[in-house]
């Protein structure tokens, strides 16, 4: 069984109104040095009972299909056994 943990990010240079919104909230706080603030998903799952090409195959396909919006985000993942 094998661990992963998927990053997913917004494409640079696609609009992240949630992050602007976040940079705004800290600069009215006082934290006026923190800047281009981009908003993120996290996602952790288990595989079980693939070969690490098999499992690699799955993560890709899993997020080209449903966890990510390929056209805006990004992504990239870790496994560990």
């Amino acid at each position: 069984m094998a661990k992963v943990n998927i990053y997913v990010t917004p494409k640079k240079g696609i609009l992240d109104p949630q992050g602007k919104a976040v940079e705004s909230a800290l600069h009215s706080l006082g934290y006026k040095n923190v800047g281009n603030v981009r908003i993120g998903k996290f996602i952790k799952l288990e595989i079980k009972g693939s070969s690490p090409k098999g499992q690699e195959k799955q993560i890709k396909e899993m997020c080209n299909k449903l966890l990510t919006n390929p056209i805006i985000e990004d992504y990239r993942y870790e496994t560990a056994d």
